[in-house]
């Protein structure tokens, strides 16, 4: 488990560097523009950033004995707790301009790092509920490769937010885990290679099982795209008009059960 904790927090903070060297670059009046997240600017994307980093932190100093709740549970929450996270997120934000968040996300970052390196909890009391330091180090990922994309997707016009491998394929494997606990069966294998495959099933209709060979419903992804799917910024629809998802087999739809958290 310690050995997972480290590799987990070395790509966290492989794609928190990444992502705070773009911002370090980004010209004052960038942070003006509007991100694709609805009612939040650039800047605001940038305090949210501020509140994940540093809001990890805090919660390491904030150890639980409570039973930790299975993260498919923990990200669904999300959408429970969208008017708190709004709030929190124009707290950080204040009036501070883009290039103080950025720097102040830097900072936040290399102070992370520091306490990443010393002894960790194994469970924290996140605002979500308890939950192991790994499985909420592996939604810090997420988060940051995420909103990685929302940056990139904002500024089109600028060099993208490079993504680490490591943390994509990290993001991509708790992304699919999350789906497979929270649609459990095994009608549907979903595919996002190089990094998971994972079985899951429909709402009250799991269809057929396999136990070998290839399974009667596919669905196929790269990576970039199951993210966005799993986390609503693209629908199953579009996806698919795109030709980014290769579905295959009477039950191979996934819009039922999209997205994961928001």
């Amino acid at each position: 488990m310690a050995d997972k904790q480290a590799r987990a927090s070395a790509v966290l903070l492989a794609q928190g560097r990444l992502l705070v060297d773009w911002l370090g670059t980004l010209p004052a009046g960038e942070f003006d523009r509007p991100s694709v997240l609805p009612e939040w600017d650039v800047r605001t994307l940038t305090g949210h950033l501020v509140l994940i980093i540093a809001g990890f932190e805090l919660l390491l100093g904030r150890p639980t004995a409570e039973r930790p709740v299975p993260a498919d549970e923990l990200v669904r929450r999300y959408r429970r707790d969208a008017d708190q996270i709004q709030a929190r997120t124009l707290d950080a934000t204040g009036d501070s301009t883009g290039p103080e968040l950025a720097a102040r996300a830097a900072a936040a970052l290399e102070s992370l790092a520091t306490a990443l390196a010393g002894p960790l909890p194994v469970a924290l009391d996140s605002p979500r509920g308890p939950a192991t330091t790994l499985d909420f180090t592996e939604t810090r990922v997420v988060e940051l490769v995420v909103h990685s994309d929302d940056l990139s997707r904002s500024l089109p016009d600028r060099d993208p937010v490079p993504l680490d491998r490591s943390a994509l394929g990290s993001t991509a494997r708790t992304l699919t885990a999350i789906l497979a606990g929270q649609s459990p069966g095994r009608s549907i294998e979903v595919r996002v290679p190089p990094y998971a495959a994972v079985q899951c099933g429909l709402p009250d209709d799991p269809g057929p099982t396999h136990t070998r060979g290839t399974p009667p419903n596919v669905v196929e992804t790269d990576a970039v795209t199951f993210l966005r799917l799993a986390t609503g910024r693209t629908s199953w629809a579009e996806a698919r008009a795109a030709r980014s998802v290769k579905a295959s087999g009477r039950q191979a739809d996934l819009s039922p059960v999209l997205p994961l958290l928001s």
